[in-house]
């Protein structure tokens, strides 16, 4: 669908929608939300700005594989859920620390860690199937 209403509007729309993701995820361990709805609002706008502008530039607007951002969003995960090991409670429980920047201090938990690295393997599998679909598809 090659549509001059749909190229010009989806730049917009596959803005806003990856800004909303990003609100959901980061509200999602308080509220509804989180890594995992997150994930697939973001993988829904790189689907719509790919069937408007095709595969390509989908492609060369995430820079990597998206295979790739998978695992490193399955790294993250696994590494959140193994510093609870090494700080002598059981796998997967929430850490916390609290930094001070500029003079702010600064809540930081595996469980935020946690909800990123699902949101990076949501992201980067249904964008790669998507993809490969879309692709196939011009074939």
């Amino acid at each position: 669908m090659n549509t001059l209403i749909l190229r010009t509007v989806a730049p917009f729309i596959t803005a806003l929608m990856l800004l909303f993701s990003v609100f959901v995820l980061l509200r999602g361990h308080n509220e509804p939300g989180g890594g995992f709805i997150g994930g697939l609002i973001a993988a829904s706008a790189l689907a719509i700005y790919g069937i408007a502008y095709g595969v390509s530039a989908v492609r060369r607007a995430i820079r990597f594989h998206p295979m790739a951002i998978a695992g490193f969003g399955l790294l993250i995960a696994v590494i959140s859920g193994v510093i609870s090991i090494f700080a002598g409670v059981p796998f997967m429980t929430g850490l916390w620390i609290y930094p001070t920047l500029f003079g702010v201090e600064v809540p930081l938990a595996t469980v935020v860690s946690f909800d990123i690295g699902v949101y990076l393997v949501v992201v980067g599998a249904i964008t790669s199937i998507a993809l490969a679909l879309e692709e196939r598809d011009h074939d």
